[in-house]
């Protein structure tokens, strides 16, 4: 137990809550086993991409480039805006962090839905802010009406994570547009579409088109799940000039590699095939969610490459049912059971647990 005299944290520190990341898949003699707990992408590299990194991978001994120039170039063309309008982070979550730090003095508050993001609440505490959760509705969508009411003097940020993780539902722009214009202009809203290329459904939000309709929207997206760099740690952000320019501000210099460079521009040309396996992904999605419902699971509507089983208490035993027959998925504590859209086989054998498993 250290002394009073030693060097101590900031209070909020001990107040951090763990991040729990999925499980590697279990071992299992004579049984393929697989990882269905970290919404990850089950396919290999995108053509080039491989060939992108071992090249860079040459250049280890040099710094990466902290202006990011051809990423940056990359991304501006590809999404029609500004290179200032850009900021990259070691994945979505990098943002997070940074967004918090930029815009939050302790004790402010930043609203999100819950059960949402783990990360959200880890990212505001650490920055000695407040988070205010705002339940979710019982078909997993965002509250935004009661997130909306939630907005007081103190806040200087609100999370909303379309489609929302781990529940699944995504918001449509109608609904998006009007909880945006019951929120103060001074209020930073940080719209979070790490999923957004498997969202499909009605009056889907543009992203794009609202960031540039609004000074006070940023987008947060990921290389992690869609273009499957969940390993290399590259995220970005679209957000106006002054917004963007401030999350560079506070950005960890270097932070995004030479290698993750390199494989991010890569995957961003090979988008043809991407988009391919996302359509995959999709009809997988439908196939899987599908039986679930067959099977008398009231399973809430899937916009991401997961879906939610509400599961309540028996979350733990779910997962430990997985395990046994050689699939880890996520669980959430007295909540519910997270689920990835992986390999056929492991979805196949979640679907038999699922038609087995007390509902």
């Amino acid at each position: 137990m250290p002394s009073l005299s030693s060097p101590q944290p900031r209070p909020n520190v001990s107040e951090i809550p763990r991040y729990v990341a999925g499980k590697p898949p279990t071992v299992r003699p004579g049984l393929t086993s697989y990882k269905l707990s970290s919404n990850e992408n089950p396919y290999p590299p995108l053509p080039g991409v491989l060939e992108a990194a071992q090249a860079a991978v040459a250049q280890m001994n040099r710094y990466p480039d902290m202006g990011a120039t051809a990423l940056y170039d990359a991304l501006a063309d590809r999404f029609g805006v500004p290179a200032e309008h850009l900021s990259l982070a070691t994945g979505s979550v990098g943002l997070i962090y940074q967004l918090v730090q930029a815009f939050c003095d302790p004790g402010d508050e930043v609203v999100f839905a819950w059960r949402s993001f783990e990360a959200y609440p880890i990212a505001v505490t650490a920055a000695a802010a407040t988070s205010v959760r705002v339940p979710v509705l019982p078909d997993g969508r965002h509250d935004l009406d009661a997130m909306a009411a939630a907005i007081t003097d103190r806040t200087k940020v609100v999370l909303v994570c379309t489609p929302n993780n781990p529940t699944g539902p995504a918001v449509t722009q109608a609904e998006l547009d009007a909880f945006l214009a019951k929120v103060p202009p001074h209020v930073l809203v940080v719209v979070d579409e790490a999923y957004v290329e498997f969202v499909r459904m009605d009056d889907a939000v543009d992203g794009i088109a609202t960031y540039a309709a609004h000074d006070n929207v940023v987008l947060t997206r990921t290389f992690s799940k869609a273009y499957g760099l969940a390993g290399f740690r590259v995220g970005y952000a679209v957000a106006p000039a002054d917004i963007a320019g401030a999350l560079r501000a506070v950005s960890l210099p270097f932070g995004v590699s030479t290698v993750a460079q390199a494989a991010a521009i890569a995957s961003l040309a090979a988008e043809d095939l991407l988009l391919e396996r996302v359509e995959a992904l999709v009809g997988e999605r439908a196939r899987f969610r599908d039986g679930l419902l067959e099977a008398g699971w009231a399973i809430p509507e899937a916009q991401g490459n997961f879906v939610w089983f509400d599961l309540g208490d028996r979350a733990a035993d779910f997962a430990a049912a997985a395990d046994a027959v050689g699939v880890t998925v996520r669980p959430f504590a007295g909540e519910g059971v997270r689920v990835s859209i992986g390999e056929t086989e492991a979805n196949d054998r979640i679907l038999t647990l699922a038609r087995e498993f007390p509902h």
